[in-house]
């Protein structure tokens, strides 16, 4: 029997219909009874039929000012029910939902809205005096300034500004008209770099990329209805959004914990409360979630898993949590760019913690040569032999569009023959498991030696008096480059000596490798991922360096 169908028709269908938003909809009429989020703060509850309702509320409200396909709608909110509809509601009308880090400067956070030109800025007004100041000094101006109070603050709005709740307050709740035509490689969201290299980039994503970065997600938990996820980091970035975020979770017709932010005491209540499935945390977050739950123990035994990401899983860490928390530890090793794209199960732990895991099903991961003047091609691969580093390059087109928006040149830097250089120095063995040492911009050249500031990190967060700390490098006339560390103590008795010596006696340093200078810090600079920013310490350390605040013997 041959089989014939209409190849016209299944591409127009396909091409309209394969979005994220048909697939929300779909819950919606199956499961419009059934708990699609809690909000953690205010304790209130929405059905698939009811989230629906709302965003068909803003999505009207919006459409009646003129907002239509492709217009941006800028989001500076925290984890909230606003971004829930704020991430909905532009697909019901074609736009773009843009989140952003609320914790960004004025400045940067200027930038963002001069390059995306945005026709709606939502914010939280627990930031009003960076959206005011950002604001002023942009060359865009937004049509529409909402802002959202859930803390119910009192404050007074500047002209032009208005309440979520007054402009929406006369809105339609049911499903505006499709006056557009939807299609699979439309832009729906626009995700800024998390920053650890300085200014954030605009990453398009399409429906394409939303579906299958869920279907991802769906299938590696694995993730069904009956489940209730709950991120512990902020949804404006990659992993907040996909891992267990809004994106899969809603997608796959489960139940989403919206939780404002992180507290290890809230997390574990909503945990016992809600009886949470799966949480998605940073290496740092699990840390403190597991101090609370040996104090003050919890009833996590809903638990199906943990997902971490931003940062290697060490093996010490990998065992404590096992034994504390769940013994399902995952950790996902991605970009903003491309989502996961090596994937560590909890059938490879203990054994292979401090690795990033092996490629995803839809992805191909390689470890290239790196050379000072040129890209390595993409077949120029280092042995797989755990030792010889390269640069991690990575294939997924299914969840990466393989462009900034309006920047070409970080494009061409980026992007290279379908694979996305990450600028991520690792190793892989002959299973192909991944193993980062580090960045080639936090890379430490010392006597023509080429330094990764994550092993030496690695070794030095082993000492039991060390709590976290951040290598990088600072200009030594002699060397070209010193190692510096910043050190956060676990313990106020720690001396740069012992730090020294523990050094000099490590198998897992090389004396070049070890570091020159120290200082004691009571904090360190990360990204809302947990990824460290080496190059904000890389500038201070320099300055120190001038000023003679480092320590050393």
């Amino acid at each position: 029997m041959t089989l014939t169908y209409d190849s016209e028709m299944f591409r127009e269908t396909f091409e309209s219909e394969f979005t994220w938003l048909n697939g929300f909809m779909r819950n919606v009429r199956r499961f419009g009874y059934k708990i699609a989020a809690v909000d953690s703060l205010s304790g209130k509850v929405w059905t698939y039929d009811e989230l629906n309702k709302d965003s068909n509320m803003l999505a009207n409200a919006l459409k009646k000012d003129g907002v239509k396909k492709s217009d941006v709608v800028f989001l500076q909110l925290y984890n909230s029910p606003q971004f829930l509809f704020g991430y909905i509601a532009p697909q019901k009308i074609g736009a773009i939902c843009n989140p952003a880090n609320f914790n960004l400067s004025p400045g940067e956070t200027a930038e963002i809205i001069s390059h995306n030109k945005p026709k709606v800025y939502i914010y939280d007004v627990e930031m009003i005096d960076t959206a005011v100041k950002a604001l002023s000094i942009s060359s865009h101006k937004p049509d529409i300034i909402i802002a959202v109070n859930n803390l119910q603050k009192e404050i007074s709005l500047p002209e032009g500004h208005i309440l979520y709740e007054n402009y929406i307050a006369n809105s339609s709740d049911e499903n505006p008209p499709i006056d557009f035509e939807p299609h699979i490689y439309d832009e729906i969201v626009r995700l800024q770099t998390s920053g650890t290299t300085g200014t954030p980039k605009g990453v398009p994503l399409n429906n394409v990329n939303e579906v299958l970065s869920a279907h991802d997600v769906i299938m590696h938990f694995p993730l069904n209805p009956t489940d209730v996820t709950m991120n512990m980091t902020p949804w404006f970035h990659r992993g907040g959004l996909h891992s267990g975020g809004p994106t899969p979770t809603l997608y796959a017709g489960a139940s989403l914990v919206i939780l404002r932010t992180f507290n290890p005491k809230t997390c574990l209540d909503c945990v016992e409360k809600y009886k949470i499935t799966y949480l998605t945390g940073v290496p740092s977050v699990l840390s403190l979630l597991a101090n609370r739950q040996e104090k003050h123990p919890s009833d996590i035994s809903s638990l199906k898993g943990i997902i971490t990401m931003g940062s290697p899983l060490e093996k010490e860490a990998c065992i404590r949590f096992q034994k504390v928390l769940t013994p399902n530890i995952f950790n996902g090793y991605g970009t903003t760019e491309s989502f996961w794209n090596t994937f560590l199960r909890p059938f490879d732990l203990p054994e292979m913690s401090g690795t990033a895991g092996r490629s995803c099903t839809d992805d191909e991961v390689r470890i290239v040569k790196v050379y000072d003047d040129k890209k390595a091609e993409p077949n120029d691969m280092v042995p797989t032999d755990n030792q010889t580093e390269g640069e991690i390059i990575i294939k997924c087109p299914a969840k990466s569009t393989y462009c900034y928006v309006n920047n070409e040149k970080a494009t061409a830097d980026k992007f290279y023959k379908g694979w996305m250089y990450t600028g991520d120095i690792g190793t892989w063995d002959e299973k192909q498991f991944i193993t980062i040492a580090g960045r080639k911009d936090d890379m430490i050249i010392s006597k023509g030696e080429n330094i990764y500031p994550a092993r030496i990190e690695e070794v030095l967060n082993q000492h039991p008096k060390v709590s976290e700390c951040i290598v990088t490098g600072v200009p030594d006339s002699t060397r070209g480059e010193s190692v510096a560390a910043y050190v956060i103590a676990e313990d106020e008795s720690l001396t740069v000596e012992e730090l020294l010596d523990y050094c000099a006696k490590s198998p897992n340093i090389s004396k070049y490798q070890a570091p020159r200078y120290y200082r004691f810090v009571t904090e360190l600079p990360h990204t809302a991922t947990g990824k460290k920013q080496h190059y904000i310490i890389k500038r201070q350390a320099k300055e120190d360096l001038e000023k003679g605040l480092l320590l050393r013997k």
